[in-house]
C-alpha cells in the first residue's frame, strides 16, 4: 500500500509540474517565413497602394487580411544595394555592396557577413532562393554559400543579355540550379511561372518543418515578360499582364501554404527592391504621387509597397504609416524565430512591436538614411525628410515605349561597365539634374515639390547633426568622409 500510494504521488507531481497541454521548448513549431521581392515594382503598381488598370486580388486579399505598410523603405533605389541590406541587416555601404554589379563583376557578399538564411538555417529551417539573386557572380558567392539550401535562377539583371534595350555584345544570361549553369538565354516569359512552380514544391516537400522561402521574382525589371495565359490580359498593356502573372503567383505560394494547414504557420512579407524604372515608360511601373522613381533618393526610388500576413500573429485590415526600412527585416525575424543577431553590428532593428500591433508601437529608428552609391543623399526622421545638395536623374524628355528608354534614338553609346551618374543617364535615357539642400514635411508633401528649409531650421540642424554621425560611420563621397564602420567586400577567388 505504501509503495502504491507512493506512485500516486509522483503522478500526482508530475501532472502538477508538466500539465497535459506543456511541451518542450522546442517542440512547439517556429513560424514559416515566406519573402517575395519584386523587383522595380512602382508603389501605386499594386490595388491596395493605387492602381486603376492592374488587377491585384491576391494582394489586395494579403493586405485585408494582414498589415499595410505605407512609408517602408529600402536602403538605396537599386537592385544589389537593396538587397544586400535585406539579408543583412546593414545599409549596403556598410558591406561594400552599393550600386548594381553586373557579369563582370569580381565582388559579392562578403563570406563573413551574416545573412537571414543563415540565420533561419542555424535554427533547423530549410531554406531556398528561387528568382535573381545579384550579390555576386562568382562561386565564392553562390547563394548555396550564403544560407541557402536550393537555388534556382539567375546571377544577375535579366538585361544584362541579349535584351539590353541599349548594349549589344552581352553574354548570354545563364540560369542556375545551384551552382551549375542548366540553361543559356532562357525564355524569360517563364520565369513566373517556373520560380512559382518551384516554390510550390519548396512547401510540399518541407511542410513538416520550418522553412525560409525567398522569392526574388526576376519580373517586372525590363526587358518584361509575360507567359501565353497572361499575355494581352489586362488593361495597362504587357506591363499590367507581368504584374498580373506576378500576382497569380502570389496566390499559388498561398494557395499552397493554405493546402498543407501552414497558414497560421507562416509570416508571408511581400514588397519590391526599390522603384520603378521610370525611363521605359509603357514597361515601367507608377510611382503614384511620389516624386522619381528608381535610381534616386526621392520618395519614388525609395518607398515601396508592403504587404505582411500572419493570421492571429498580424492583426488583420491594418495600415500603419510609421517609417521602417528593409534593414530591419533581418532583426525582426530574428527576434521572431529566437534566432541570435550577427555577431558583426548591423544596423536594422526589430519592428516586431508594430508587425504584431501592439498597442501605440512606433518605427523602430529615430532616423533612415539615404545612400546613392557612395553619397549620402537624404535622411527621414519622423515626417521630415531632407535631402543634401546633390546630382540626380530624371527622365529626359518623353518615357520611352516598347521596351526602349526616353531618347532612344538618340543615346549615345554606352558600356554597361560605364558606371556612375553620367553612364547610367547615357546608357538609360536620363538627364542629370542638381538639388539644392531641400527640406520636405512628408505628412503634407508626398511629391516632395515644397522646400520648406528656410521655414525650419532647427529641423535642418537636427536632421543635418543625424547625417554627420552616419558620414563618420558608413562614409559619404559628398563630403569625403571616410567611414569607420565600413566593412570588406568580398572579392573573387
Amino acid at each position: 500500500m505504501k509503495r502504491q500510494a507512493l506512485l500516486l504521488l509522483t503522478l500526482a507531481l508530475l501532472i502538477i509540474c508538466f500539465p497535459a497541454h506543456a511541451q518542450p521548448r522546442n517542440a512547439q513549431r517556429l513560424p514559416n517565413i515566406v519573402l517575395i521581392l519584386f523587383d522595380d515594382l512602382g508603389y501605386a503598381d499594386i490595388g491596395s497602394f493605387g492602381a486603376k488598370n492592374i488587377r491585384t486580388p491576391q494582394l489586395d486579399r494579403l493586405a485585408r487580411e494582414g498589415l499595410r505598410l505605407t512609408s517602408f523603405y529600402v536602403s538605396q533605389a537599386v537592385c544589389t544595394a537593396s538587397r544586400a541590406s535585406l539579408l543583412t541587416g546593414c545599409y549596403a555601404n556598410r558591406v561594400g555592396l552599393q550600386g548594381a554589379l553586373n557579369h563582370t563583376s569580381t565582388v559579392g557578399l562578403h563570406a563573413d557577413e551574416t545573412t537571414l538564411a543563415e540565420l533561419c538555417q542555424a535554427q533547423g529551417y530549410a531554406t531556398a532562393i528561387f528568382g535573381k539573386w545579384h550579390l555576386g557572380t562568382q562561386p565564392v558567392f553562390s547563394p548555396l554559400r550564403h544560407g541557402f539550401d536550393e537555388f534556382l535562377g539567375i546571377p544577375y539583371p535579366n538585361d544584362n543579355s541579349r535584351y539590353h534595350p541599349t548594349e549589344r555584345n552581352l553574354p548570354p544570361l545563364p540560369l542556375y540550379e545551384g551552382e551549375r549553369v542548366i540553361e543559356t538565354d532562357p525564355d524569360q516569359s517563364q520565369f513566373t511561372r517556373r520560380f512559382t512552380e518551384r516554390a510550390v514544391a519548396f512547401i510540399e516537400r518541407h511542410r513538416a518543418r520550418p522553412f525560409f522561402l525567398y522569392v526574388p521574382h526576376v519580373m517586372p525589371h525590363v526587358p518584361i515578360f509575360a507567359s501565353e495565359k497572361f499575355r494581352g490580359k489586362s488593361a495597362a498593356g504587357l506591363y499590367g499582364d507581368v504584374i498580373e502573372e506576378l500576382d497569380w503567383s502570389v496566390g499559388e505560394i498561398m494557395a499552397a501554404l493554405s493546402k498543407h494547414g501552414l497558414d497560421k504557420k507562416t509570416l508571408v512579407l511581400v514588397f519590391s527592391d526599390n522603384g520603378p524604372f521610370l525611363s521605359y515608360g509603357t514597361h515601367a511601373g507608377s510611382a503614384g504621387p511620389l516624386r522619381e522613381g528608381k535610381l534616386t533618393a526621392f520618395e519614388g526610388g525609395v518607398r515601396v509597397p508592403f504587404v505582411a500576413r500572419f493570421p492571429g500573429q498580424v492583426p488583420a485590415g491594418r495600415v500603419s504609416d510609421e517609417p521602417v526600412m528593409a534593414i530591419d527585416i533581418l532583426p525582426t525575424v530574428a527576434e521572431l524565430i529566437g534566432a541570435p543577431l550577427p555577431r558583426a553590428k548591423i544596423d536594422g532593428r526589430s519592428f516586431r512591436s508594430l508587425l504584431l500591433g501592439a498597442a501605440k508601437a512606433r518605427s523602430p529608428q529615430e532616423a533612415y538614411f539615404f545612400y546613392n552609391g557612395e553619397e549620402l543623399q537624404a535622411v527621414r526622421s519622423g515626417p521630415w525628410k531632407l535631402h543634401f545638395p546633390h546630382q540626380y536623374l530624371t527622365v529626359d524628355g518623353e518615357p520611352g515605349r516598347d521596351g526602349k528608354p526616353a531618347q532612344s534614338g538618340k543615346l549615345k553609346p554606352a558600356s554597361i561597365t560605364q558606371t556612375g551618374i553620367a553612364g547610367i543617364a547615357t546608357r538609360h535615357g536620363y538627364r542629370v539634374e542638381s538639388l539644392e539642400l531641400s527640406l520636405y514635411d512628408l505628412r503634407h508633401d508626398l511629391g516632395e515639390t515644397r522646400n520648406v528649409a528656410a521655414q525650419h531650421p532647427e529641423v535642418v540642424r537636427r536632421l543635418t547633426k543625424l547625417a554627420e554621425a552616419m558620414r563618420e560611420e558608413l562614409g559619404d563621397a559628398l563630403t569625403g568622409a571616410k567611414g569607420r564602420g565600413v566593412r570588406a567586400v568580398g572579392k573573387s577567388e
